[in-house]
């Protein structure tokens, strides 16, 4: 199988990592072959759309994607396991591993079927390889269970290769990353991925190799890191808040200290999205599965510290409402849980501008992106097609969602349309002189003086 034949990829689950992931495969020249269960996803795809907005990915589906002009015709998708066992070699599990309902466990449901579906066709020497997120242990677990449903028997492996992407850098991660990881338990399966990955090692991104638990670890351990150090400067906010500070300042002075470093030191509203709360959480719970749930207790105070940033900032537009919201006309800006995605997966932006709402304010939102998919989780919101749209006859404006297109509005002609000249800074990143300059009253979480 190693032999003069190149190697054959199919990407199983084709959501924000999987879509990625395939076209990249394709881009670094391999045939590649994408599996989903959902047939419209599947269409879409083919015809060489992405289903999540993600820059560069589209152009990469279209210059891969079998039959469409031009093409290399090295990527296609398929809804039949049958077919992509028979057509690769490795095999990318990369379906979603969301919240247990009810519970802060991982969901292993999708992971699960997509194995149950797939090795039972595995007839030959065949490497399985897991992205997803999942609980410490769960690689052992389905290893053994690769094995037993496989006709290759042994033959069929499994691999850990956990994913680093950045919503909105997701395609320059794939072809470039800052490492990549893989756990193994044989010298095969090391070669198989050495080999999967030549142009990025050659490029010099660096390889570490180990086993499958500390591979499943990786992934956990560095979302709970970048957690812990954006609850980090939003607990130093909330000191801020009552001593008078200014946390903008405070984070540029420790982000000089090598040690520590600007990135993720930005205090605002918090972190969201599809990874970093459910990751925490299951975190956590894995540890209290066995025995460990001591030295994770910290992180229920991450996630408790960034869930109640978004109810201060609730509080912050109530205060600069004059004490109550009913009737109020606010304009949220942003609505996605980052910029560069359409993203609003536990969007702390969409989840304020719902509360406002419950509360009884008229919220109209923007985003460049995430409209239609904010609308689909919270269709009560009236949503707009501009800033400026969203801004007119509003009692206060809030910032939500980082998007440059926010950075550079036009504060002047911004309080052309509003009621009035107030706006909330959920993200410290707009210039509080340019807007001041202008007659806006600005505030900012954390700088109760700047």
């Amino acid at each position: 199988m190693l032999g003069a034949m190149p190697l054959k990829i199919s990407v199983i689950g084709l959501g924000y990592l999987g879509a990625t992931h395939a076209a990249a495969m394709a881009e670094l020249g391999f045939e590649v072959i994408g599996l989903d269960v959902v047939p419209s996803k599947v269409e879409d795809l083919s015809r060489g759309v992405s289903p999540v907005y993600e820059p560069g990915l589209e152009e990469i589906l279209q210059r891969h994607v079998a039959g469409l002009p031009g093409s290399t015709g090295r990527l296609s998708f398929t809804t039949s396991p049958q077919e992509v066992a028979a057509a690769a070699d490795v095999h990318f599990i990369c379906v979603n591993t969301p919240q247990r309902a009810g519970e802060y466990a991982c969901d292993m449901t999708y992971f699960d079927s997509a194995v149950e579906a797939l090795a039972p066709h595995l007839d030959r020497p065949a490497l399985v390889v897991g992205k997803s997120t999942v609980p410490v242990g769960s690689a052992a677990r389905l290893a053994r269970r690769i094995a037993e449903l496989a006709p290759a028997g042994e033959d069929a492996e499994l691999a850990w290769n956990p994913e680093f992407l950045q919503e909105g850098f997701a395609v320059r991660d794939t072809l470039h990353p800052d490492r990549i990881v893989i756990g193994v338990t044989s010298e095969r399966s090391e070669a198989l991925l050495r080999e999967v990955y030549a142009t990025p090692l050659a490029e010099g991104s660096p390889l570490v190799v180990t086993d499958l638990p500390t591979a499943e670890l990786v992934k956990t351990a560095a979302n709970a890191f970048l957690a812990t150090k954006i609850s980090f400067i939003n607990a130093m906010a909330e000191v801020c808040e009552v001593a008078d500070g200014d946390v903008v300042k405070l984070a540029e002075a420790l982000g000089h200290d090598e040690r520590i470093g600007r990135k993720f030191l930005r205090s605002g509203i918090g972190f969201g999205g599809g990874c970093l709360p459910k990751d925490l959480r299951a975190f956590f719970a894995r540890a209290g599965e066995l025995g460990a749930s001591e030295a994770l207790q910290f992180l229920r105070e991450v996630d408790s510290l960034n869930m109640r940033r978004r109810a201060s900032m609730v509080e912050l537009a109530r205060e600069a409402l004059g004490g109550s919201l009913l009737g109020r006309r606010i304009a949220v800006l942003g609505a996605a849980f980052k910029p560069e995605t359409d993203d609003v997966r536990d969007s702390p932006a969409l989840n304020i501008a719902g509360q406002l709402h419950l509360q009884g304010a008229e919220v109209s939102v923007y985003d460049p992106k995430a409209v239609e998919n904010a609308r689909a989780v919270f269709p009560t919101l009236r949503y707009t097609d501009s800033a400026v749209e969203a801004a007119r006859g509003a009692h206060v404006v809030l910032h939500l969602t980082e998007w440059r297109e926010f950075q550079e509005l036009d504060p002047a002609a911004l309080g052309e349309v509003v009621t009035t000249r107030h706006i909330l800074d959920g993200r410290n990143t707009l210039d509080a002189s340019l807007w001041r300059k202008a007659d806006w009253t600005y505030r900012a979480l954390g700088r109760p003086t700047a």
